[in-house]
């Protein structure tokens, strides 16, 4: 089969994300969900409405969300939805925050540290889905890509809980901190096992701050964008990203590795490479 391939552009706006969509040659089928991170009230870096759109009318996606698990104005439905309407997410597209009614339980036969996988029971309204990723820092897992945007992104509130604790929700802050890389890497594989191949990548490696899009006090960015990439291999297309970063000359390339190494982020990779999420070898095209 050969090495993964991964597609790279420097052109960072809502029409090379649709080129970046059609490059894969993935006709993504039915009713396509599209996964992207609402952002946390307060958050200045989270990719906006204006920019998603395009690609999201493209693949006639709806837009899809589960609650979180801490503090905050997406822990809950309600705020959930009041913060969708607040960042413009309803106003571009429909919207399902697919805990709302519950969650199902995917099984991971071969999960290192988690054997199930808590998504929101609306997963099964949907054919295929094209995933949108926000590539930046984060405050535990080093950095969001592909991987936790299926992982901790798709799962239900407790799910996310039980992602954190690798298995145990009383421990959701305190587990093993690599457990819990490792939990992520196994969510991620129910993921793949359950859409069968009918699931895209895109990451934007934009507004590259240390902390995530969940934080409501994220601080700026420090170093440059870079571009867009995407890939059918969430576990290629991160290593492609954090690559990227090692590459960079930018002065603040340092200050976002610190964050990156500092929570072994690299371990999230690894581990979705080791339970068959895909791959750490890719091809990188340049468009």
């Amino acid at each position: 089969m050969g090495k993964a391939k991964v597609y790279f552009t420097k052109d960072i706006t809502p029409e090379a994300m649709i080129r970046m969509y059609e490059v894969m040659g993935v006709k993504l089928p039915g009713r396509v969900a599209v996964k992207l991170h609402s952002g946390e009230v307060g958050n200045q870096n989270f990719l906006r409405p204006d920019f998603m759109k395009p690609v999201i009318d493209y693949v006639e996606g709806t837009i899809v969300e589960c609650n979180t698990a801490y503090e905050g104005k997406r822990n809950t439905t309600k705020e959930h939805w009041e913060t969708m309407k607040l960042h413009g997410w309803t106003e571009i597209a429909e919207v399902d925050i697919m805990d709302e009614e519950g969650e199902i339980e995917l099984a991971v036969p071969k999960g290192r540290r988690i054997q199930r996988n808590y998504v929101g029971s609306h997963i099964e309204n949907y054919d295929s889905m094209l995933v949108l990723s926000h590539f930046k820092g984060h405050p535990m897992g080093g950095f969001g890509g592909a991987l936790k945007n299926i992982s901790i992104g798709l799962a239900s509130s407790h799910g996310k809980a039980y992602i954190h604790g690798a298995g145990n929700v009383e421990e959701i802050w305190t587990s093993d901190h690599d457990s819990f890389l490792e939990s992520m890497a196994d969510a991620s594989k129910s993921i793949m096992d359950y859409f069968e191949g009918k699931i895209v990548f895109i990451n934007v490696m934009k507004n590259m701050s240390v902390d995530c899009d969940c934080c409501a006090v994220a601080e700026d960015p420090a170093m440059a964008d870079i571009g867009i990439l995407a890939s059918t291999d969430p576990t290629a297309l991160d290593q492609a990203c954090l690559d990227l970063v090692y590459a960079s000359d930018d002065p603040g390339r340092d200050h976002l590795l610190e964050r990156i190494e500092s929570r072994n982020g690299v371990h999230t990779i690894e581990a979705a490479a080791q339970i068959g999420v895909g791959e750490r070898e890719y091809e990188i095209i340049d468009l």
